[in-house]
């Protein structure tokens, strides 16, 4: 039986259709980032000691997908991102988070960590240097970096923990 062109032109158009889209899926794609002068370049490396005591050293990292996340005690939406961040970490032992307080004081910085039950590494960046070779303009701020160094999402006010959540995801695949 030989079918109408009509019939044809359906199929044909429905064939294109499924290998255009997939089968019903969409490709996931990097939520929105805040703007950074840092997107596609590499993760500023450091070395600095932790609020515990232990050495930090980024460059160490190569390899593994890297969270740098930058708060302090004066900034109330930081403070409101800290249970996700740890939540996240916990989520994902395979990533590396590293905590950056901007606070003046280092008890300060110790005080958030035990307050928000902080398990990741947290630095205190005295004098705001880190704050300065990572061009931050406004807290709080989230780096994503894959396993290249490379930052592949940056966060800020206006990109929430979901954001944050689809970007790790992302960049670990």
């Amino acid at each position: 039986m030989r079918l109408p062109r009509s019939h044809l032109l359906a199929w044909g158009l429905s064939m294109a259709a499924v290998g255009l889209f997939g089968c019903g899926g969409q490709a996931a794609s990097m939520p929105a980032s805040a703007p950074s002068p840092l997107s596609g370049k590499p993760l500023p490396s450091f070395k600095r000691t932790t609020l515990s005591g232990e050495s930090l050293d980024t460059k160490t990292l190569v390899g593994r997908v890297v969270v740098a996340k930058f708060f302090a005690d004066y900034c109330a939406p930081c403070k409101k991102t800290l249970p996700a961040a740890q939540e996240l970490a916990r989520e994902h032992p395979d990533v590396t988070f590293i905590g950056v307080s901007e606070d003046e004081r280092a008890s300060t910085a110790a005080e958030l960590v035990r307050r928000y039950s902080l398990t990741f590494p947290v630095v205190h960046d005295s004098g705001q240097v880190l704050s300065g070779r990572f061009r931050i303009s406004e807290m709080p701020a989230t780096f994503v970096a894959g396993r290249d160094g490379v930052v592949r999402w940056v966060g800020g006010e206006n990109q929430g923990e979901d954001a944050l959540r689809d970007a790790i995801e992302l960049v670990k695949k």
